[in-house]
């Protein structure tokens, strides 16, 4: 039997991942998962219950005891919903500026991001999925089809970041949020595990002066390419 279509993005934050991969996996008629929301999902639960980000036994404990996991849903604005425990966390408290600020740590702790993994390789096996995050093509679908590797310029994931919080009603400074975007960079490139690379065979691709559409129209060709 053939292995379902699997197109994994990877690329650091702000880059367009998540408006691309799910313009892609609608324009294909395939599931969508933004891997990051699970590990937003485990640092909202980390601060919920005041556990250490540095702490991988505590975290650990809460992954086992508030277990993230995920259910397709193609009815939900995010073609899935997120569950910590028992509870359901909408997009807004996932993108929080305090799940924010510490997502990156509690993304580096091997055993996390084994549990995480599991989960992943899971759902991608039931059938062709778009999957972005900032490992897919490295450690979490290493077989995959289609490897992207999106990029864009500080200034313009800066410009992209800037109007999603003004969207929301988060007032912040173009200083403020340039720094946080390049510590990001910096804690993701320099982790011991699973670090933000390109895939060897990944397509890169800048988004810096593409629209949304455009990028889903490269991506497109590079899927027809492949097949």
């Amino acid at each position: 039997m053939s292995t379902p279509l699997q197109i994994a993005i990877d690329g650091p934050a702000a880059s367009g991942k998540t408006t691309v991969a799910r313009k892609l996996a609608a324009r294909l008629h395939v599931l969508y998962l933004d891997t990051g929301a699970m590990y937003r999902a485990l640092a909202y639960e980390a601060l919920h219950t005041r556990t250490d980000a540095d702490n991988e036994p505590a975290l650990l404990r809460l992954c086992h005891d508030r277990a993230v996991r995920i259910a397709l849903d193609v009815a939900s604005p995010l073609g899935f919903r997120v569950f910590a425990g028992d509870q359901e966390l909408d997009e807004q408290t996932l993108q929080s500026n305090e799940v924010t600020a510490i997502v990156s740590t509690i993304a580096k702790h091997p055993g996390v991001r084994a549990a995480m993994v599991d989960e992943q390789r899971r759902i991608a096996g039931a059938g062709p999925v778009v999957m972005a995050g900032r490992d897919i093509g490295t450690v979490v679908l290493p077989n995959a089809r289609v490897k992207i590797f999106l990029t864009a310029s500080v200034a313009a994931r800066v410009e992209r970041r800037l109007a999603q919080y003004a969207a929301s009603g988060v007032d912040i400074s173009t200083h403020q949020l340039s720094e946080e975007i390049e510590e990001r960079d910096r804690l993701d490139r320099d982790r011991a595990v699973s670090p933000l690379v390109p895939a060897a065979d990944a397509h890169e691709v800048d988004s810096s002066g593409l629209t949304a559409d455009q990028v889903v129209d490269a991506i497109c060709a590079i899927v027809e390419a492949s097949r």
